[in-house]
This record gives C-alpha cells, structure tokens and sequence, in this order.
C-alpha cells in the first residue's frame, strides 16, 4: 500500500494450529501488516459487515479465507463478498488445504483473487505467506478504501 501503511489482513480460519503458523509466519517474515483472526464463516461476514460486535474493526485489504469452516463455508464467504456491491473490491485469497480440483474451479468461478494450497511444512508455509504478503502489498495496488462507502 502507498506510504508503508500496513494492510489489514482478515484470515478467516477454524484451525488454531494454522492460525499459530500464520501469526508466526507474519512474525517471521517482519510482515507489519496487521492480522485479525475469525473462526468461522459467520463471524467473517459479521466482521466484514461491521455488524455484532466488530463495529469498529478496520475494513480489511484482504483476506485470507479457508474452506472448511464451521456454521459457512468458505465458497459460501466468497459467495456472499463477491455478491455485496460494499466487499466485492476486498481481495480474497482462498487459503487450503484443499487441493481438489472441483474447489479450485469453483474458488475461481466466484471470483476468488487467488487460490492457494497450505503446505504443511512450516519452513514453506512461511514462505507462501511471504510471497501472498509481497505480491498484495508490493506488487498489486490496493484499493484504500477505509470506511465502508
């Protein structure tokens, strides 16, 4: 993002193994972006939307959305940002362990920015994290949005 300010990131993850490793891999790369974690589909929207309780939480730059979640999935998430003319500008790089074809197609079909496997390996799940966090705030621009319009 223009002037170094950190990108809000949303990681939308069930798994607290996997929510360790990506605080850590954010830790570990020096990423100062700043990482707010949900754990389930509902609570994911609920944020986006400001809506009961995440009020006054910042509108993410991107979010980071895994598809096994419990109460909505994931596709369901992508459906419902893509859909709502207020979230549909917020990257969504879909964050899985899923390497199943269907859900890679399916992810692109509802217009997921990108689609990425975990690697289970903590030295490459590091560097994933590093190379989703140089290319959405390096290379892409953006959009600074800030409040919801």
């Amino acid at each position: 993002m223009s002037a170094g300010r950190p990108i809000e990131v949303l990681l939308v993850e069930d798994d607290q193994g996997d929510i360790l490793l990506t605080r850590e891999a954010f830790e570990y790369n020096k990423v100062s972006n700043r990482l707010h974690v949900v754990n389930d589909g509902e609570q994911a929207m609920a944020f986006l939307r400001r809506e009961e309780g995440y009020q006054d939480v910042p509108r993410p730059d991107l979010v980071l959305l895994d598809l096994n979640l419990p109460r909505m999935d994931g596709m369901e998430v992508l459906r419902e940002v893509k859909a709502d003319p207020d979230l549909r500008t917020i990257p969504v790089v879909i964050l899985t362990t899923s390497e199943a074809e269907e859900d890679i197609l399916q992810g692109y079909r509802l217009h997921a920015n990108a689609y990425v496997s975990k690697p289970v390996d903590f030295e490459q799940f590091i560097r994933v994290v590093r190379q989703i966090d140089d290319f959405f705030v390096t290379v892409v621009k953006l959009p600074h949005l800030g409040k919801r319009l």
